[in-house]
């Protein structure tokens, strides 16, 4: 199907548009998109050297693209992931996310997430459950709470 006018409009985020929202823990987020009629959400992650994600998987697929820095699965370790690589995840997947902690500067990742995040504790019980909406949410709270615009972040779907 051809457009009546021949265009459709995009949507373009430039790399500042949006705030970059840190954890307190050297980690940061910048979410750039999220489809809530998909479950689908789409951010950049930045973490320090000598970092460690809890151990989590996700009830959809994840798309991963490293722009920075260097990152592996402590279950996987010489997977490792450097600026350029891409890396696939199904659904279900269990892994912990982990910096060297030798690494020069920091981590930055691009991720889209389609499902919830599920976070575990060491005796494998969930202790938090992220979809979404609920990073949305977060993301917006914050951004507000520091008096920060995210008015630029692309939010589709119901």
């Amino acid at each position: 199907m051809v457009p009546a006018d021949g265009l459709l409009p995009t949507l373009h985020i430039g790399d500042d548009d949006l705030p970059w929202l840190e954890a307190g823990d050297g980690s940061a987020i910048q979410l750039l998109h999220v489809d809530l009629s998909q479950g689908l959400w789409i951010s950049k992650t930045c973490l320090p050297p000598g970092y460690q994600v809890a151990t989590h998987y996700h009830t959809g697929i994840v798309f991963a693209v490293t722009l920075e820095g260097s990152w592996f699965y402590r279950e996987t370790p010489d997977e490792v992931n450097r600026p350029g690589s891409y890396l696939f995840e199904p659904a279900g997947s269990r892994h912990t996310l982990c910096t060297p902690p030798d690494m020069e500067g920091r981590m930055v990742t691009w991720f889209a997430i389609y499902g919830a995040n599920i976070n575990l504790d060491a005796e494998g019980q969930i202790t938090s459950v992220l979809d979404a909406r609920a990073v949305l949410d977060l993301y917006r709270g914050y951004c507000e709470a520091l008096d920060l615009d995210c008015s630029k972040l692309i939010v589709v779907g119901a």
